[in-house]
């Protein structure tokens, strides 16, 4: 298994940028889809954005497309969110997630097998 650490969250304005990354330690980085999910308060989680292995394919839940960009270093073992004109209802902790698999447009968290401790985003209006 992969062990995820993320970072990068914080307090911004609506309309606003934020980088989230995530540090993966272990072997074999590269053989990973890499997510990342949110979860707000007094909501269930929910997918936001997943790469492939090389980066080369990404899927993106509907109300994020446009404004975040998923990427991967795997040089670096780290991938990244970069979220633009980021919404207050974008607020929430954001996980990130590693999966053997690529699923097309279908992710669910149980498919991931390891996660990061999270990484608050809040988003002020």
């Amino acid at each position: 298994q992969v062990q995820l650490v993320e970072s990068g969250g914080g307090l911004v304005q609506a309309g606003g940028s934020l980088r989230v990354s995530c540090a993966a330690s272990g072997r074999a980085f590269s053989s990973y889809v890499m997510g990342w999910f949110r979860q707000a308060p007094g909501k269930e989680r929910e997918f936001v954005a997943v790469i492939s292995w090389s980066g080369d394919r990404t899927y993106y839940t509907d109300s994020v497309k446009g404004r975040f960009t998923i990427s991967r270093d795997n040089a670096k073992n780290t991938v990244y969110l970069q979220m633009n004109s980021l919404k207050p209802e974008d607020t929430a902790v954001y996980y990130c997630a590693a999966d053997r698999r690529w699923r097309g447009t279908l992710w669910h968290g149980a498919d991931f097998g390891s996660w990061g401790q999270g990484t608050q985003v809040t988003v002020s209006s």
